[in-house]
């Protein structure tokens, strides 16, 4: 490379801008959120003694925590078994949630909290509406406020064009009405986003039979991945979005939003580590400002 090249370059690159970087104020947290997610709950694998003691150290953090995001796949998975054993994981994480919880909960739905067995398609409990019921939902996609902050739970779990199986995306009415919801949200306010499926992760990149190629299925990150973020841009406000499903810890910032994995409270099912990910949560301090701290808690 000539001379003149060379410095030409290298001026660039040291003149280029630093991106910017919003730091927490001094001021205390507004808000301090867990985000537990993939707990997959059922009565083996000591499971039900290891969600307890989850949710205690949850609760014994300091300062303490306000409430609990669940990101789905609440229970083990329904739509590998009948109505008894369905019944059955319900009841038991209802019984652990009023004995050992004394924090707010909201919900997402996760893939396997959803009944689609083909062989069951007459039945009531079909589709997602057992679980909405089950968690007093009157819909899979919601938001609420909470201290100066908008959070909007989504729906990321659908049934493919085949109906076998399940795909992540939003789907037309739940896309226009989160526009809606962005729309109709002050402009100041700042926004964090709970999931099931990502929106987006690097995860997918690192499967152990991948050579030279990657291959991103629909039911391992959402499709609509693009137009979800080409809408985020024009909503600065949207400052984080968290998931689960892929049991992995991961964090990608993209246009100044932040997309968390938060690995699964359950591990690899409750069998250990999920690859690199032990099992755990997510612990967030919410600032009025929109910044944010957060770190992944082996429980």
């Amino acid at each position: 490379m000539k001379r003149r090249s060379l410095i030409k370059n290298l001026g660039g690159l040291l003149l280029a801008p630093m991106l910017p970087v919003q730091l927490p104020t001094s001021a205390p947290p507004v808000l301090r959120v867990a985000h537990l997610t993939d707990v997959h709950l059922k009565d083996e694998w000591d499971a039900p003694a290891r969600f307890r003691r989850c949710l205690q150290h949850v609760q014994a953090q300091s300062p303490s925590v306000g409430m609990i995001l669940n990101g789905g796949d609440i229970v083990f998975d329904m739509n590998k078994e009948n109505l008894p054993a369905i019944n059955a994981q319900w009841s038991l994480y209802h019984s652990i949630v009023k004995s050992a919880c004394r924090l707010p909960v909201h919900y997402a739905l996760g893939n396997h909290d959803i009944w689609w067995s083909e062989n069951n398609k007459g039945q009531a409990v079909y589709g997602k509406q057992f679980s909405l019921d089950q968690l007093q939902l009157s819909k899979p996609w919601y938001s609420f406020t909470q201290s100066g902050w908008k959070f909007i739970v989504l729906d990321s779990v659908h049934l493919d064009i085949d109906n076998t199986w399940y795909i992540g995306k939003l789907g037309d009415e739940q896309f226009a009405w989160l526009q809606n919801e962005l729309k109709s949200t002050p402009a100041a306010m700042p926004v964090c986003v709970l999931s099931h499926i990502p929106i987006l992760t690097a995860t997918l990149m690192i499967e152990d039979d991948i050579v030279n190629k990657w291959e991103m299925t629909g039911g391992d990150m959402h499709t609509d991945t693009a137009k979800i973020i080409r809408l985020f841009n024009g909503y600065p406000n949207v400052k984080l979005c968290l998931s689960g499903h892929v049991h992995l810890r991961d964090k990608v910032v993209y246009n100044n939003v932040t997309y968390l994995c938060n690995g699964a409270v359950s591990g690899a099912w409750w069998r250990g580590n999920k690859r690199e990910t032990a099992p755990g949560y997510g612990l967030l301090n919410l600032y009025a400002d929109g910044s944010f701290t957060e770190q992944y808690v082996n429980y």
